[in-house]
């Protein structure tokens, strides 16, 4: 989605042996030349180009997604289950996969269910598992600041859909720099994903769910493609960006009322178990991303199905005195 390319600050080259440019003595002469210098050089770091690619794009999805709408009554009843199927299994490449798994390591996969993850993550078309990673632990270590790449200080636009729009802010480059996320690329799954990841979001997100329903029960491809593949992708999305921004905004604060995450039942329900954003933020390392108890947790049920499969270990859990000891010593008192 947005490029993680940084535009350059240009700044006029010096060459060994001649006088300084002007800037630089003005900036030793004068106490005003230097704050305007220095203020020029900060507003320059903190501009973000905009990504006029990014922007035509998003809008072209829409305007095809609003269309899609009106294929609703025209399909036949299997191609809208089918259609709400790959929105699951895309949801699940990115809650159970990029975000509990591989981001915070909140439980161990084995490998066929890595696999599974990989390619749900590839339906999900919303940046390679490394990339998602990257951007989701700086979000982290650097929530709402301008080192977190969608900062809901900036406003619901931007912590939504307008950080696609822009460059990354220099903070995030520099900042993610500092972490490390050799794990990542010490699996093979992600390393296969990441090599091929162009090819198999094109399979995994257009192809195969636009093909299945012309196969085996004769839809139209006009109809299959959009709304399997763009309305599905483009709902898709908006649900993942509302945890972002909506649950960074609206809701209570049980766990912790100093920071901006909320739980937002809606974006629950959206993003199948990921509102629970408050506690999440207060407890990143637990695999149910909530509290024991909350019942509407789809993400959470499919990593406790794996695990009964045998393809689960090591899911860690939040314990019950260190939840409540932090609801009595930093939260807003609503639960």
């Amino acid at each position: 989605m947005a490029s993680e390319c940084l535009s350059l600050l240009c700044s006029p080259a010096v060459d060994a042996g001649k006088e300084k440019s002007p800037l630089c003595d003005c900036r030793k002469e004068s106490p005003l030349g230097t704050a305007a210098a220095a203020a020029a050089v900060e507003r320059a770091r903190c501009s973000q180009e905009i990504v006029w690619r990014n922007v035509i794009l998003m809008t072209l999805l829409h305007i095809g997604a609003a269309y899609s709408l009106c294929l609703i009554p025209k399909a036949q009843l299997l191609t809208l289950i089918w259609a709400y199927f790959c929105f699951l299994v895309t949801a699940l490449g990115v809650t159970a996969g990029a975000h509990r798994l591989w981001s915070h390591r909140s439980y161990k996969a084995k490998l066929p269910l890595r696999i599974f993850l990989a390619f749900a993550n590839s339906m999900a078309f919303q940046n390679d598992i490394y990339e998602w990673c990257r951007d989701h632990r700086v979000h982290h270590k650097y929530s709402e600041t301008d080192a977190d790449p969608h900062n809901a200080r900036r406003g619901f636009f931007f912590s939504h859909i307008g950080w696609l729009f822009v460059r990354k802010h220099r903070d995030v480059i520099e900042q993610g720099r500092k972490l490390d996320f050799s794990d990542l690329l010490d699996d093979p799954v992600v390393r296969f994903q990441r090599k091929y990841y162009k090819s198999s979001v094109v399979l995994m997100c257009f192809v195969l769910p636009t093909l299945v329903p012309w196969y085996l029960w004769g839809e139209s491809l006009w109809n299959s493609y959009f709304l399997a593949s763009i309305l599905r992708y483009t709902v898709s999305l908006n649900v993942a960006w509302l945890v972002n921004s909506a649950a960074h905004m609206y809701g209570n604060r049980p766990y912790d009322k100093y920071i901006s995450p909320r739980q937002n039942a809606f974006v629950t329900l959206g993003a199948i178990g990921e509102g629970f954003h408050n506690y999440h933020h207060t407890f990143p390392f637990d695999y149910s991303a909530s509290e024991l108890g909350l019942k509407f947790n789809p993400t959470t049920w499919f990593i406790d199905f794996m695990f009964w499969l045998g393809l689960v270990t090591d899911r860690k859990r939040a314990p019950k005195e260190m939840i409540q000891a932090r609801k009595e010593r930093t939260g807003d008192g609503s639960a």
